[in-house]
């Protein structure tokens, strides 16, 4: 069945936010606000991996680094054109409709929640390159994996953000939906230089979104969207 990964992950997302809600009772706003803290420390460090992984390579028995021009070429561009599009306010603006929907006009946190965890668990070369597999051959593996992931990430969130977290399952629904339906259109753009600076790219903007969590919002993670695109698009330069 065509799309079963995304519908595995979008589960996946949604067992997690509710597990997480569930242990939330349980803890104090202390233990909260803590675990808020080791979840930023925790995603800083994933984003720092990939990033190395990426960009650092084993030549004649010394570490080289790779990428610098692309790296800056992709986020610069990428942020001019978030930032003129407007995508923080419109994801914001997606989650204050979803946060009325959802009749939780009380909960302070949702909105930060909702937009901390889609640009978590969304951005990535597994969420490009699974629903692409997906769409293609039917191959789930990729995203059954993310689905494993996500849930624990979302969990965590969860505990720590509240229910907003919970619906960043629709932007994953979304995102990964659309890669799936155009598979064939996009999969001859994915070359294996076009991935590594997709996940390259997407590892940095991973960094940021942890820096956000334990000193507050100091990135326009989500104005970095465009980014990814560019750094595809560099790939063919």
């Amino acid at each position: 069945m065509i799309g079963l990964g995304t519908l595995i992950n979008v589960a996946g997302i949604i067992a997690g936010g509710l597990a997480g809600l569930v242990f939330r009772r349980a803890i104090t706003k202390r233990y909260q606000d803590n675990m808020i803290s080791a979840l930023g420390l925790c995603t800083l460090f994933i984003g720092i991996l990939g990033a190395c992984e990426e960009s650092l390579k084993l030549v004649d028995g010394a570490l080289k680094s790779s990428g610098m021009m692309m790296i800056i070429a992709s986020l610069t561009i990428g942020m001019l054109i978030g930032t003129f599009f407007r995508i923080t306010e419109g994801i914001e603006a997606l989650g204050e409709w979803l946060k009325a929907r959802s009749g939780s006009s009380d909960d302070a946190k949702f909105v930060r929640g909702f937009v901390v965890a889609s640009l978590t668990v969304c951005i990535g070369a597994m969420a490009v390159v699974g629903s692409i597999k997906d769409g293609l051959t039917g191959d789930i593996s990729i995203l059954t994996a993310k689905a494993v992931m996500d849930m624990i990430i979302v969990a965590v969130m969860a505990a720590s953000l509240g229910k907003g977290c919970i619906f960043s399952a629709v932007p994953v629904a979304l995102f990964q939906g659309a890669m799936t339906l155009l598979a064939r259109f996009i999969e001859p753009f994915l070359t294996p230089q076009a991935i590594s600076n997709l996940s390259l790219v997407g590892s940095i903007m991973i960094f940021c979104v942890g820096l956000n969590l334990i000193w507050g919002d100091k990135f326009r993670v989500a104005d970095l969207l465009p980014a990814l695109v560019i750094a595809v698009a560099c790939a063919f330069i």
